[in-house]
């Protein structure tokens, strides 16, 4: 039983979502205390809980603690079963949250999966649908973990209502990934999108975005498209913006919420993608973060030149090393760019 306590690193949720997938993809049961401690509200919300009991779902495990509110778990898995489910959050709690929770465990079982969850599908602090879809899935397939995405409907904050549904294929065996260097940059593409709204608000943060954008990179060819998203329940907007380079890509996107410009909303997504350019990093932080575990599962050594370090990837790092006998190096300072290695021979790679 692996002991985990929940205020470790950053102290948010994704503690409790990377110790159930390991321990989903291990079989190893743990325990977690002061659950999202670092938190206004601590303990379990309801996206946690549904990532939880999903979990649970999905491998038959033995549970104690999954209540909302509750600060203290108990999780014993059982072998993860490959199946057709569907998962309601019941809120417009993270639906991307609870997915990446569940893709890996699912993507090496021995057979193919369909998740459906419903929830939000566009909500602060955490990666929109869009962004797993062209972003992080991108990358999952380049790593030799196959997964296919589909919007049923947009949910943004706070009315959620939305849906995503995952098609995943199993007895994946992920690979490393070397990315040292970006390599010039090939051209950046935008969405923006609206949800039932007045389409005179996704052509001004098309318009604000292609503004600042013919200055920051005069060389790219940037295709944005305006479309509206699917949301009978919810209402809210859009503007993502991704990197295509020569080894690699980079996704930044900002949501629109009342009493916030559209201007604004395009200039937050074109001010990441600034930022990013003015470092020499191959992959933006929050994808560094989230493909530390496939990574650390992979057969393969791998390397990572990031955009800037984060708290939450190093909280990642320390969680993965609780459940498994995995060499990871980070190499940089939070807020500034970095390197990471994952392997057998991580730790001699910094001098």
């Amino acid at each position: 039983m692996i002991t985990i306590d929940g205020a470790m690193g950053e102290g948010g949720g994704q503690v409790l979502r990377t110790a159930l997938s390991l321990s989903l993809l291990t079989q190893q049961s743990f325990t977690m205390n002061r659950i999202r401690a670092n938190r206004a509200k601590p303990g379990l919300r309801p996206q946690h809980l549904a990532a939880v009991q999903a979990a649970a779902q999905i491998s038959g495990a033995t549970v104690e603690g999954d209540r909302q509110g509750s600060q203290a778990l108990s999780f014993a898995p059982g072998p993860v079963r490959v199946g057709n489910y569907h998962f309601d959050i019941g809120t417009a709690g993270a639906t991307p949250l609870v997915l990446q929770t569940l893709v890996l465990p699912l993507a090496m079982a021995p057979g193919d999966s369909l998740l459906t969850i419903s929830g939000g599908t566009h909500v602060p602090w955490s990666p929109c649908f869009h962004y797993l879809d062209w972003h992080w899935r991108w990358y999952l397939q380049r790593m030799g973990i196959p997964v296919e995405l589909t919007l049923v409907g947009a949910g943004f904050y706070p009315q959620g209502g939305g849906e995503v549904r995952a098609c995943i294929p199993g007895h994946a065996r992920p690979q490393g990934l070397t990315l040292n260097q970006r390599g010039a940059l090939r051209r950046v593409r935008g969405l923006s999108a609206i949800a039932n709204l007045p389409l005179a608000i996704a052509e001004r943060q098309r318009d604000q975005a292609l503004k600042r954008l013919r200055w920051l990179t005069p060389q790219a060819e940037v295709t944005v498209e305006i479309d509206s998203l699917v949301a009978p329940h919810s209402r809210g907007t859009l503007l993502l913006l991704q990197a295509e380079f020569e080894h690699s890509q980079a996704c930044f996107f900002a949501l629109g919420a009342r009493g916030k410009p559209a201007e604004q909303v395009a200039d937050e997504a074109v001010d990441a993608l600034a930022k990013f350019l003015h470092t020499q990093g191959a992959i933006d932080p929050w994808l560094c973060d989230q493909l530390l575990l496939p990574l650390a599962i992979a057969k393969t050594p791998s390397q990572l030149h990031t955009s800037e370090v984060t708290l939450h990837l190093l909280t990642n790092a320390a969680v993965i090393r609780r459940f498994l006998p995995v060499a990871i190096t980070v190499d940089g300072e939070v807020g500034q760019p970095g390197r990471v290695w994952l392997g057998s021979d991580a730790g001699a790679q910094t001098d």
